[in-house]
């Protein structure tokens, strides 16, 4: 259990504010911190790590107390058991791809964890490369296995794969959700794609002016409070769900989430990760494949 409960002023585009976040998070929970540029996620994640400190309250990780600002106790980064994966990869350029994962070692760690991580990332035949000689999707996958060489107890991502084409970021995507899973690590993700959100995380919180303004299963936090009416747009389907005799479609339209009913017989042609069409028809939507 992770339980945190910070503050800290703030300057951003609109004047100062306050960071101002209490929350808990379950051991194995993956978190997305949602919002706008500038509400303080970034800087969320950086007093987690202790890269920055909060100016008041505490974080206690699976019952280590990692800051209380009365008791005056504040763990530096290198004590904190945190893996951090920047969004420009950070890599030591100095240093070959085994030499980035065996400095995030901890210390008098068996350098079988990085075999193992070189193994499990499919990155062995990269080992002697130095990070100027590999492609973007490299150099991620690279930054998230050094993020996962000290074992740590909190996985946090800065939007990693903002950078990243479409293709290269599914795949990604897929990594991150296999290797959470085989290490069972508490992990927060900062995103503004939606998308991103629905199909990595278990809870999304949404941030405003550094508070957080609405949180719970990302499908139902992103489709709160949409009506639909007369409309022709293309989107991907996220969730195909029966509901008694009828299957309920939950489609992603540019980043907003939209769900609608259809019949057994068109959810049956369907599949995950589609493109389809939503056409208003008499108030009732149809659903039209794209391609294939």
């Amino acid at each position: 259990m992770i339980q945190v409960n910070v503050s800290k002023q703030l300057h951003g585009v609109n004047g100062e504010f306050q960071l101002d976040v209490s929350l808990e998070i379950a051991q194995g929970e993956f978190i997305a911190l949602f919002g706008s540029s500038g509400v303080g996620k970034t800087t969320l994640l950086r007093c987690l790590a202790g890269l920055e400190q909060a100016e008041q309250g505490n974080i206690v990780v699976n019952g280590e107390v990692w800051l209380d600002s009365d008791a005056r106790i504040n763990l530096p980064p290198q004590q904190r058991h945190t893996g951090y994966m920047f969004q420009d990869y950070a890599l030591f350029p100095n240093m070959t791809v085994r030499g980035n994962l065996e400095f995030a070692l901890r210390k008098g760690a068996d350098k079988k964890r990085v075999n193992e991580l070189l193994e499990l990332m499919d990155i062995g035949a990269l080992q002697h490369r130095k990070p100027d000689t590999l492609s973007g999707g490299q150099k991620q996958r690279v930054a998230l296995a050094r993020a996962l060489a000290s074992e740590p107890s909190l996985l946090l991502l800065d939007e990693p794969f903002s950078a990243l084409d479409a293709e290269i970021r599914a795949r990604l995507h897929d990594e991150v959700l296999r290797l959470q899973r085989h290490f069972s690590i508490t992990t927060i993700l900062v995103s503004h794609d939606v998308s991103e959100v629905c199909k990595l995380a278990n809870r999304v919180m949404v941030m405003e002016a550094g508070r957080i303004v609405q949180q719970g299963n990302p499908i139902d936090v992103f489709s709160a409070g949409q009506t639909s009416g007369k409309f022709r747009f293309t989107g991907e389907i996220l969730a195909i769900e029966p509901m008694d005799i009828m299957f309920s479609l939950t489609v992603l339209v540019g980043n907003q989430i939209v769900r609608v009913v259809t019949m057994p017989d068109e959810a049956a042609r369907l599949r995950l990760g589609e493109r389809v069409m939503l056409v208003s028809k008499a108030f009732n939507p149809m659903v039209l494949k794209l391609g294939g």
